[in-house]
């Protein structure tokens, strides 16, 4: 357990928000929209902010999503996008590529979800069966419960982690760099307790516990030192102190799904993470009172009202949402609309549309510049990544002979094992842009 921290001695929320990217620079949010007064506001002042509430709450939704990233890919097939074009006719052979990669990952076609659960399997261990055996006798809500509290703080720390560092798992003498060790020593310190605030039950995260971490304690959680650098410790930390103000215990907002008996609606899960969850991300756009975190302005985004103009993504807590289909199905319940959820826009899944033709730079010298996180340059390219993964998805399904292959999956097989490997052949790995981030979006 991490010993309590004197609540004087902390930072100020919000302080040390660098979590760890390679290229840090303060990200300047979009202006603020509920600054402007809505039309007819002094006239009906309570309206007014119904109003603005109302539509900001739209702005959550995979609905909005899809369709204001759609209206950046028809403003692409136009020729109006300022950054990209689109070609659509190596759309077919990058999904070829990622349908090899898949029959090659998975040759029985039994895909898993992308998921923050496959970086516990890192080096063919099953470390969630370890965690079953250590749950083992308890009440199916409680037990759910665990699993969840382990996957929101083990994504909530799993920003970059810079080349030098890695972690050596003693348990099995493994070492393992990136997202595969933050997973794996991530899980090591929630079994062994290091979030848990209740003396013989190591398996949980309790606030008080998550309020008092502290850069010097992760430092000891991930094995980081000068000589093995972990970038962004302190960022980490205010996320997890962050999240201590959400509920007593980060599972507790689940549990009247968890009640449910029935089938949860992915949307419903996403749901809670935008509405209970989002007041731990430093940044993001706020929009009539309410924090729209991962939503950024373009000016071909199109909308109409107090929304017009704005791109939501959400990509953090979508990839959050994929991660608990594996505990709520586990507790015996059935996940279903699972596709309303959308592609995540990220490096790995923007990068292989890049390196396979789909996209295309219009100006190729901007592939050198750096680019902070909500220029209109990555909304764009992030927009048109989650439109086009929603064409390539029926693509690689034909290709793999599972017309019933939900997108998760596809990610997983998929896009994302597939951007990886471009990247490795074409720049050592790396992504293919230079963004200016401090590690909640990416």
């Amino acid at each position: 357990m991490i010993p309590p921290k004197r609540a004087d001695a902390l930072p100020p929320e919000g302080a040390d928000g660098d979590l760890g990217t390679a290229h840090r620079s303060p990200v300047i949010p979009p202006k603020r929209a509920d600054a402007l007064p809505p039309e007819g506001a002094d006239s009906n002042p309570g309206a007014a902010r119904a109003t603005l509430h109302h539509e900001a709450l739209w702005l959550r939704s995979p609905a909005a999503i899809r369709e204001r990233c759609a209206n950046l890919l028809a403003a692409a097939d136009a020729g109006r996008t300022t950054h990209f074009a689109v070609d659509r006719t190596k759309l077919d052979a990058c999904a070829q590529l990622v349908a090899e990669v898949t029959r090659r990952r998975y040759p029985s076609l039994a895909i898993p979800y992308h998921s923050r659960w496959r970086h516990f399997e890192a080096g063919g261990v099953d470390r969630a069966r370890e965690l079953d055996r250590a749950l083992a006798g308890r009440g199916t809500i409680d037990a759910a419960a665990a699993r969840i509290a382990l996957t929101i703080v083990s994504v909530l720390l799993d920003a970059g982690a810079g080349a030098r560092w890695s972690f050596a798992e003693q348990e099995t003498g493994g070492r393992y760099t990136r997202a595969e060790g933050l997973g794996v020593a991530s899980f090591r310190a929630f079994a062994a307790g290091a979030f848990s605030g209740a003396t013989g039950d190591p398996v949980r995260a309790d606030a008080h516990t998550l309020a008092s971490v502290d850069a010097a304690a992760l430092a000891r959680v991930f094995q980081a030192s000068d000589a093995n650098p972990l970038v962004g410790l302190d960022g980490r930390a205010t996320l997890l102190r962050r999240l201590a103000g959400v509920d007593e215990r980060p599972s507790t907002p689940f549990h009247a799904l968890l009640r449910t008996g029935g089938d949860v609606p992915a949307p419903a899960l996403l749901g809670v993470l935008l509405d209970r969850f989002g007041v731990i991300w430093p940044h993001g756009l706020t929009l009539g009172g309410v924090a729209l975190g991962d939503t950024w302005p373009h000016p071909l985004a199109g909308g109409a009202g107090l929304t017009a103009g704005h791109v939501p993504f959400h990509k953090l807590s979508q990839w959050l949402a994929y991660s608990l289909f594996e505990p709520f199905e586990q507790a015996g319940l059935r996940v279903v609309d699972r596709d309303a959820l959308t592609g995540l826009p990220e490096y790995r899944n923007g990068g292989l549309l890049l390196d396979t033709g789909v996209l295309r730079l219009r100006e190729p010298a901007e592939a050198s510049r750096r680019h902070p996180v909500g220029s209109e340059f990555v909304v764009e390219w992030r927009a048109l990544t989650v439109a086009l993964l929603d064409e390539l998805a029926p693509r690689v399904r034909a290709r793999l002979g599972r017309s019933d292959l939900p997108l998760a999956c596809i990610l997983e097989g998929g896009t994302w094992a597939a951007g990886r490997e471009t990247a490795a052949r074409l720049r050592g790995g790396e992504p293919p842009f230079i963004i200016e981030s401090d590690g909640t979006v990416f």
